[in-house]
């Protein structure tokens, strides 16, 4: 087995099912943003792998609720199942809607695998490598709703608005000179999203389509 943990009640820790591509990545791009991981798989070559990139690898059946259980996993609130193997990772979902685990993320091979893990309890279906981890990774960091990061650096995410752009004007916000970023579209609840003009009024609640550089946007979608 590759390195344990204590029991983990932080709100903000991600549990990481599978260390191939997909998962590896997602890991790897939470552990950047400083959200704490614990991956687990049942591949010991992986566990030797990644045991010193992440603090907390566990080799073990992910499916196996009895062994979710002695871990702490109903500590944990967001999961990704990065699993390839259709039959475990349909079984890992089951499991872990069974444990009570709020928000799932799953990797699906298939259309209709992904219409299974939707059934039996995924809240979010993924169908590519490593590109998607990165963005999956900051959808879980539970600060942005979505996001995309083109290779030049620039990053373009979705997010709720925080307070300090709450009941005025954009151009009143000023978030282009102290955040470097730019609002490009607002978007109200039951409404769709329009582009946002230097009168566009923001509110709490609100979500923002927000462009910038990546280290930028990731600043500004911690705020709240």
């Amino acid at each position: 087995m590759g390195r344990s943990r204590d029991r983990h009640d932080n709100d903000e820790t991600v549990l990481v099912v599978g260390l191939g591509l997909f998962g590896s990545a997602t890991a790897r791009a939470l552990t950047e943003l400083n959200v704490p991981v614990i991956a687990i798989t049942d591949d010991h070559a992986q566990v030797v792998h990644y045991a010193d990139e992440f603090t907390h690898v566990i080799e073990m059946d992910p499916s196996d609720r009895e062994a979710l259980d002695q871990i702490g996993i109903r500590d944990i609130h967001k999961a990704i199942v990065a699993l390839s193997k259709v039959e475990l990772s349909i079984m890992t979902v089951l499991a872990l809607t069974e444990i009570g685990v709020e928000e799932i993320w799953a990797r699906a091979a298939t259309r209709e695998h992904g219409a299974i893990l939707e059934r039996i309890g995924a809240h979010h279906v993924v169908y590519s490598e490593r590109s998607t981890g990165r963005r999956v990774a900051h959808a879980a960091a539970g600060y942005m709703i979505d996001y995309f990061e083109f290779e030049d650096g620039f990053a373009i995410a979705r997010t709720k608005a925080p307070r300090l752009t709450w009941d005025k004007p954009l151009s009143e916000t000023l978030v282009r000179t102290r955040n470097n970023v730019t609002i490009v579209g607002v978007k109200r609840t039951g409404q769709d999203f329009v582009y946002a003009v230097p009168e566009t009024l923001i509110h709490e609640g609100d979500e923002l389509i927000v462009s910038g550089r990546t280290a930028q946007v990731d600043a500004f979608c911690r705020l709240r």
